[in-house]
């Protein structure tokens, strides 16, 4: 059985979507014959902006990605902070960018699930997922969502969580607060579902 390659693609200006990326990371290598690996979308504010904005530097550790490089995936999972209820302008610039790949349809058919972070309750822990889907749309993949599939954890109604049934997510307040141990449990959990699910459809089952 061939190993089967998760690209984890991100953005992260101040630290959160990076700590669920990684989160995410582990659960989707914990699926036997997965290979999950970071990808960061490139920046695209120039560096005199981003330190106005106290922005926190890039995961060194983690590769900028080119759009022709997706092609070499089998699942993805995508992520990026909320700005204004929708993603990160970074992340548009990165789908737009995929245009020669969106003419071939080189990723149609390949399964992707979406993370995500905002400051509040009415920050977009909805409307960011729907805004990726757009994308996930006209490139002919399939949006894998959460579900109500990580159980009891859904349902917490006596402390903060982010995420929903669109995937895993988390809430950042003023910049402080950082994800919660169940947040970062429903990440762990939303790789390894979406891991599964794209090593079973790179794998079918023989017919019996």
């Amino acid at each position: 059985m061939s190993i089967t390659k998760v690209y984890i693609v991100y953005y992260s200006m101040y630290g959160h979507v990076g700590t669920m990326a990684r989160q995410i990371q582990k659960g989707a290598n914990s699926v036997e014959g997965v290979e999950a690996t970071l990808w960061q979308v490139p920046e695209t504010l120039p560096e005199r902006i981003l330190e106005k904005m106290k922005a926190l530097p890039k995961s060194e550790d983690v590769p900028e990605i080119k759009p022709e490089q997706l092609v070499e995936a089998d699942g993805f999972l995508f992520g990026s902070p909320s700005r204004f209820g929708m993603m990160a302008a970074q992340v548009k610039a990165f789908f737009d960018d995929t245009q020669g790949i969106w003419a071939t349809q080189a990723l149609a058919g390949k399964p992707a699930g979406i993370f995500w972070s905002t400051g509040f309750h009415g920050g977009g822990q909805e409307l960011t997922a729907l805004t990726f889907i757009t994308q996930l749309a006209h490139h002919g993949m399939i949006f894998v969502p959460l579900g109500y599939t990580f159980g009891k954890g859904m349902f917490e109604m006596n402390q903060v969580k982010g995420g929903s049934s669109y995937g895993s997510g988390t809430y950042a307040a003023d910049g402080s607060r950082q994800p919660t141990e169940l947040e970062l449990e429903q990440a762990f959990y939303h790789g390894k579902y979406v891991a599964e699910i794209t090593k079973k459809l790179k794998n079918p089952s023989p017919a019996s």
